[in-house]
């Protein structure tokens, strides 16, 4: 029976994809490694660069293994690492993770001189008062009035929205972009929801909030049913 080898190498149009065994031992996986790359990619003059992309699947990885495997493709002439990939995370990076997918919900009136940060997502059942700040490190819902700053993708997330049902605000940000006060009429009582969000050219947009199922369909409550 013909053993799996712990590294398979595929040619693709971007470069090179390395899938790596993760049964095998670390020190077994870098020999091979090594004896791969020596054996087809030899130095020679002339060849262009090729980009490298590693998948390492089910193994986990600390840092210095990681730089280990980058050092051992930069070694051969010509081979450029792209990406490492791998199916684990850490427990806290998963904890991360989940935090930051999380939706928090608020009802009430944020006062004056109130600020209210979270990690995610927020729900604002209410208004957002002149003075009143939400931060979010995701997207942010307001179902009232918002009149202060919102501050979403506040940790540079420029693909977050902000959401109001009367979007009269003092300050819009999303992740590094800003937008002052439009210039609105606030008794308009009959405007529809709208939502802010970053262009292509960087700027902040205020539209209905219809566009966002097209913008940004992995907001899965925006999504159109058919």
């Amino acid at each position: 029976m013909n053993k799996k080898p712990n590294v398979m190498i595929k040619g693709t149009k971007e470069g090179l994809t390395l899938h790596l065994n993760d049964q095998c031992s670390f020190q077994e996986l870098k020999k091979e490694l090594d004896d791969k790359l020596s054996a087809q990619y030899r130095e020679t003059e002339g060849t262009p660069l090729l980009t490298v992309n590693i998948q390492t699947g089910n193994r986990y990885l600390a840092e210095d293994q990681v730089e280990e495997l980058k050092d051992i493709v930069r070694q051969k002439r010509n081979l450029v690492v792209n990406e490492v990939w791998s199916n684990v995370i850490t427990k806290n990076d998963a904890e991360k993770l989940i935090d930051e997918r999380n939706i928090e919900t608020l009802t009430g009136v944020i006062r004056s001189g109130q600020v209210i940060e979270v990690s995610g997502d927020i729900l604002v059942v209410g208004d957002v008062n002149p003075g009143g700040k939400v931060l979010a490190g995701g997207n942010i819902y307001i179902l009232g009035s918002l009149k202060g700053i919102a501050h979403a993708g506040c940790n540079g997330n420029d693909e977050s929205v902000i959401v109001a049902s009367k979007m009269v605000p003092s300050q819009l940000r999303i992740a590094d972009s800003l937008n002052r006060a439009p210039d609105r009429v606030e008794e308009e009582d009959d405007r529809e929801m709208e939502c802010a969000y970053v262009d292509d050219s960087g700027q902040i947009v205020v539209d209905r909030l219809q566009v966002l199922k097209h913008l940004r369909p992995n907001i899965t409550s925006f999504k159109g049913g058919s």
